[in-house]
């Protein structure tokens, strides 16, 4: 199966809303055979199930509450079990399309989190996603910002077996404990400028699948992002990994058909 797969991004994003075709037909182009869309808040799950229902065997929906909320353009907050609550319905709801639950995770950047209170309110709307996760059998889509080890510990805390950590931005050897529990780790186009560099170099290809987090984490600063910069991020690997592009593409497409089973029969002719 040739192309690649963007593990990670948000296609819902008003950023696309005015040229969405044009983007996906450049995604396409690009050789992408799948993206994942992922959700932040149970307000955009609505137009996240519509975009998978209006590019099918394309668009991939993932649904779950992210660590930090926003209240408004200028101010932001941690995920409170109340956000949850008004997400449970909708993933009930379309729980048989979804492909994971996410994006999910921690987020102790501290201009999101005050104390130990924040942080512990984010850990049980995290353990609650994990535990629906299991419940339906899908992977989570993991964001765990200035937070990589307290997440990795939760995931293995909660038997989480089948996890994706998106842009991880902790030390290699924290990632090394994910490696080890299984899990896998998407990079972005914003690898080129950034500290996910020295994971490149010590993650296992195995381990690692393609992400561009558009319309954030591109190759240039405040420029936005495409899925069609997925090709940035497996020639980066390439280049660091010593190996060919094409077997960049085989193997994270493979790995990431391996972490969302549910995409592969859209795919196979």
């Amino acid at each position: 199966m040739l192309g690649y797969i963007d593990c990670h991004c948000h296609i819902s994003a008003r950023d696309f809303d005015e040229d969405l075709d044009d983007v996906i037909e450049n995604a396409k182009k690009a050789g992408l055979l799948a993206l994942l869309a992922v959700a932040e808040h149970a307000g955009e799950f609505e137009k996240i199930i519509g975009l998978s229902q209006r590019f099918p065997g394309f668009i991939f929906p993932a649904l779950g509450v992210h660590p930090v909320q926003e209240v408004s353009p200028e101010q932001q907050r941690g995920a409170s079990l109340q956000d949850l609550a008004a997400a449970l319905p909708l993933i009930e709801n379309y729980k048989d399309q979804l492909v994971a639950i996410g994006e999910v995770g921690l987020d102790f950047t501290p201009r999101f989190v005050s104390g130990e209170s924040d942080k512990d309110d984010q850990r049980k709307v995290l353990i609650q996603q994990a535990q629906i996760a299991k419940q339906l059998d899908l992977p989570l889509n993991v964001h765990s910002r200035s937070a990589g080890r307290p997440t990795i510990q939760l995931l293995k805390e909660q038997g989480v077996e089948k996890a994706l950590l998106h842009a991880f931005d902790g030390r290699p050897a924290v990632a090394m404990e994910g490696v080890r529990a299984g899990y896998l780790f998407s990079i972005p186009p914003s690898v080129v400028r950034s500290e996910q560099q020295k994971l490149v170099k010590q993650l296992p290809l195995e381990n690692i699948c393609l992400e561009t987090d558009s319309p954030a984490l591109g190759p240039e600063k405040q420029v936005r992002n495409e899925p069609q910069n997925v090709r940035i991020s497996a020639e980066f690997i390439s280049r660091v990994k010593g190996v060919s592009l094409q077997s960049v593409m085989e193997v994270t497409t493979q790995n990431a058909l391996r972490l969302f089973p549910r995409i592969k029969p859209a795919l196979l002719p």
